[in-house]
């Protein structure tokens, strides 16, 4: 009877291992270009959308956003106490004090027991001052975030903005700007769980991108969340998510979709898709 009980009890005490051990956590992840450039070079209202767009980060535990050049103080405005909101590199260098930063910032509604870090890279390579999108007056770069949970296991994700234009040099300079992140991530881990998401500018129609993203994902073993996802035919697709499984942390999506709430009556909050990403860790 003794050595029953004991092994009854030894089960349970198993059993409760194997819970704890396949216990997971949820996020909901915003991917959003922000449309921020200065009002000078846009028709619509930034002061009155910048707010609307930072209160609806709150809905997520991530939001990765782009081009948040010049309304950073009405984006903040939008965003609750606790949240943790980290901006990209800052422009007004000495080489160019009219070039804005990398306009990345990373918005986080996490608990406080996960630690967030982030490191922001410049790209050491742009296409274009007065042509091909003008893309040497930002200086565009990509964050790199690890976020260490509870259980000490970690997860990296990449937020950027690579360089726009349809121009030879434009895709010359995305090939470098991607080399530039697969360096990186390499020197940083190969076993972790990754993300890597953002305004990539590649097009999802044109051959020669396709065949950069290829490469990129070949190179970094990433899948693209969104490969079976409908996003409404009025947008190009220059958005990802792409992701990869980590030796300790496994990536489960969900789902994946449009949140087609970013609009008002004047239109939607930007020129860009609101992609959105519900996975389990």
């Amino acid at each position: 009877m003794k050595i029953n009980t004991l092994l009854l009890v030894l089960s349970i005490f198993s059993l409760n291992l194997a819970s704890i051990e396949e216990q997971s956590d949820k996020l909901k992840i915003l991917v959003y270009n922000t449309h921020g450039l200065p009002e000078i070079f846009i028709s619509d209202d930034p002061k009155m959308r910048f707010p609307i767009i930072g209160k609806k980060t709150q809905d997520f535990d991530i939001s990765l956003l782009q081009e948040d050049y010049a309304h950073h103080e009405e984006l903040l405005s939008g965003l609750n106490k606790e949240s943790l909101a980290i901006r990209g590199g800052m422009g007004g260098t000495l080489l160019c004090p009219f070039c804005t930063g990398s306009g990345l910032t990373s918005v986080f509604n996490l608990p406080n027991d996960w630690i967030v870090e982030v490191e922001n890279n410049t790209y050491e390579t742009c296409s274009g001052w007065l042509r091909g999108a003008n893309d040497c007056f930002a200086y565009k770069g990509f964050q790199v975030i690890k976020i260490t949970l509870p259980n000490n296991k970690r997860l990296y994700i990449v937020n950027t903005h690579m360089d726009a234009g349809r121009r030879d040099s434009d895709r010359s300079s995305r090939k470098r700007q991607l080399e530039h992140i697969i360096k990186t991530i390499k020197q940083k881990t190969s076993s972790e769980a990754l993300i890597v998401a953002g305004d990539l500018n590649l097009n999802s129609k044109n051959l020669e991108d396709v065949k950069l993203l290829e490469n990129f994902k070949e190179e970094l073993r990433l899948s693209d969340a969104f490969e079976e996802t409908k996003i409404s035919k009025k947008w190009t697709i220059l958005d990802y998510f792409l992701y990869k499984q980590g030796e300790e942390l496994d990536l489960k999506i969900i789902s994946t979709g449009e949140d087609e709430s970013f609009v008002t009556g004047e239109g939607p909050l930007s020129d860009h898709p609101a992609l959105i990403i519900e996975l389990s860790l």
